[in-house]
């Protein structure tokens, strides 16, 4: 019963994301269902999720992050708003787009396995560019493989 319920969110945001996705259809370092696993482990894909302690929206962004992913922002508002960044990291289609730019930025391969999946992309988002080969969570961890495990089995 937890699987159905987990794999319908989970399908619907993914289908969320495809379809944003799809929309911008440029090269894109990180899959669909590898955002949508990050959106899983980090928030539950929490799509009424805002900003509280300096992150924001469904795939917890932080200020710093949204900069480092090119200061994306909504219907032409400038970067320099006050509301560009919750404006977009709020929004799923410019959250996700932030996190393929900032993916393009820092793709490495942080747990040693000689390739750059969505293992480092999931680390690379939770501890960031620089931090990616430190210790992720149990939690975040264990989301994330059954996550990829359901959906890419």
């Amino acid at each position: 019963m937890a699987n159905t319920y987990y794999g319908k969110y989970l399908i619907a945001a993914l289908l969320c994301v495809g379809f944003a996705m799809l929309i911008n259809a440029q090269e894109k370092p990180v899959t669909d269902i590898c955002l949508g696993c990050i959106c899983e482990a980090i928030s539950g894909c929490n799509r009424t999720a805002t900003c509280t302690g300096g992150v924001c929206g469904l795939f917890r962004i932080t200020w710093p992050y949204w900069s480092d992913g090119g200061k994306l922002t909504l219907n032409g508002e400038s970067p320099d708003s006050e509301t560009a960044y919750p404006n977009c990291v709020n929004d799923p289609y410019c959250a996700a787009n932030t996190i393929q730019n900032y993916m393009t930025k820092y793709a490495q391969d942080c747990n040693g396995d000689n390739q750059v999946d969505c293992f480092d992309y999931a680390a690379i988002h939770k501890l960031g560019g620089y931090g990616c080969k430190g210790e992720l969570g149990y939690n975040y961890q264990t989301t994330l493989s059954n996550c990829l495990n359901l959906f890419q089995g």
